[in-house]
């Protein structure tokens, strides 16, 4: 069943990497009294995703964070060091948080995943974008294979 708006976020662990190493994230009590604008993407590196989609969320990041925006995240089916050097790269440090769902673990509990296996990337996160107030889903965006436009931060801003 894929989330929907209203629902809670399920129970799921994440990961990030920073200069002391590698953090277990609990979902549920990251989200706890926060505002959370979060979106994902299928893969770190891969054109759509960091030519246009993430971008977006960079170029929008003080916008959002004006609205009540407490944590903008970044989540990928990869490993913690794949999101670390591709948020450096980006240029993330400050903006966006990097979170590796490296099992797919979250992407799973949400229902949105799709099977990239045709173009060798395996089991994934669909590409979107949520709104999360204290743990509750207030916002939804989801794409069609190849797109980004409904999912972009400039559509999430249209929700604040």
């Amino acid at each position: 069943m894929v989330i929907a708006i209203g629902d809670k976020v399920p129970s799921a662990s994440v990961w990030t990497k920073d200069d002391d190493g590698i953090n277990k994230l609990d979902v549920v009590d990251f989200l706890k009294g926060k505002t959370v604008a979060l979106f994902s993407v299928p893969g770190a590196f891969t054109p759509t995703c960091q030519e246009k989609h993430f971008p977006s969320f960079k170029l929008h990041s003080q916008d959002l964070k004006a609205k009540g925006v407490d944590v903008i995240a970044c989540m990928s089916v990869n490993d913690p060091f794949v999101m670390q050097a591709w948020g450096k790269l980006l240029d993330a440090e400050g903006d966006i948080m990097m979170l590796a769902d490296a099992d797919c673990e979250l992407a799973t509990a949400f229902g949105l995943t799709i099977d990239a296996s045709g173009a060798g990337l395996g089991q994934r996160s669909a590409r979107f974008s949520m709104l999360i107030k204290d743990g509750v889903v207030s916002a939804l965006h989801t794409e069609e294979a190849g797109g980004y436009e409904r999912s972009s931060a400039e559509v999430l801003l249209e929700n604040l």
